[in-house]
């Protein structure tokens, strides 16, 4: 089989997985193959990259408005708490869910917006900053605050909006367990959206590839890849969304925790499948035992998950009126 790197050679000047510019070989007999001349290779690379799915190159600004310029990944966001957000209030309103009366109000669902608004942003970000690129920021603190460059960590924004659930349901009297179960079954409609986000703005590529949808990344070098950031759509949003709901129509609301622990789990083992087809991020790279951060981080919040299960269905389900 032909090595990959051959069948691809670089044309010009890329953008490495961290942004830096990286320079290919000027000496063509570094893309020959042996025993074949260089007229023979480059019909072989025409025949090839014929095979690959072209990147749809999209902009990653939207629109301009005077100086101000929207963004696909802010709108990523915004809908995603947008829609989550009348999913939820859905979701409170159903009595057949709950075996009854929910135990808040869509009036206290609407008021706990912008409390895990503001969890998941900061959340994202300090957890990026400390787990991805500390080094770097360290350097240059005024960066930290720039959150139009992008980089923002799940697990970082997960617990920021564990934080919000608890002292949200601590002030407001609500089941904080409760809170969190809504919270949770909305989580994956951010997460989908935001990981389409990543796709347009042709960013947290995947590893190089020779599958027949494979594509080559404007910022990913001449070789193509895998799109994980639409695995991880399909996965840790679409597929997530759909067993959670399928799991409260079984009753899961009834029992306090069990909705918390359902995602952990499911984002946990979704994330860490799709980190095999995911480009690891350049400053980092493999790390111990050659997993990724996304992996090594998916490990605790899989067990605290199995621990809000085995909590949950000790527990009788809840009965309201």
């Amino acid at each position: 089989m032909i090595p990959l790197k051959n069948r691809f050679p670089p044309l010009g000047i890329h953008a490495a997985h961290n942004g830096d510019p990286v320079i290919p070989p000027q000496d063509p007999a570094c893309y020959d193959l042996p025993g074949r001349g260089l007229a023979h290779t480059a019909d072989l690379d025409i025949a090839m990259h014929s095979l690959v799915i072209p990147y749809p190159a999209f902009d990653p600004i939207l629109i301009h408005l005077g100086p101000f310029a929207v963004r696909w990944y802010a709108l990523a966001y915004i809908f995603g708490i947008l829609i989550g957000w009348a999913y939820a209030r859905v979701l409170i309103r159903s009595t057949t869910l709950w075996g009854g009366k929910a135990p808040m109000t869509v009036a206290d669902f609407d008021d706990f917006i912008l409390w895990v608004t503001l969890g998941i942003i900061l959340g994202g970000r300090i957890g990026y900053v400390l787990f991805y690129n500390l080094p770097h920021f360290l350097s240059h603190p005024a960066e930290i605050i720039q959150l139009w460059n992008g980089g923002m960590s799940f697990h970082g924004g997960f617990t920021g909006c564990v934080v919000a659930v608890v002292l949200f349901g601590y002030k407001r009297g609500i089941s904080i367990l409760s809170l969190g179960d809504i919270a949770c079954a909305v989580g994956p409609i951010g997460l989908f959206l935001g990981r389409i986000a990543n796709f347009i703005n042709g960013e947290l590529w995947g590893r190089v590839t020779d599958v027949p949808w494979a594509m080559i990344f404007p910022s990913g070098g001449p070789e193509p890849r895998h799109p994980s950031q639409l695995y991880e759509a399909a996965l840790e949003g679409l597929a997530l969304l759909v067993v959670l709901a399928i799991l409260m129509r079984a009753g899961a609301l009834k029992r306090p925790g069990l909705i918390i622990g359902c995602f952990a789990v499911g984002y946990a083992i979704a994330r860490s499948f799709c980190e095999f087809f995911r480009e690891p991020d350049a400053q980092l790279g493999f790390l111990w035992g050659g997993a990724t951060m996304g992996q090594l981080l998916s490990v605790p919040l899989f067990f605290v998950g199995v621990i809000f299960i085995i909590y949950a269905m000790k527990q009788p389900p809840a009965r309201r009126l």
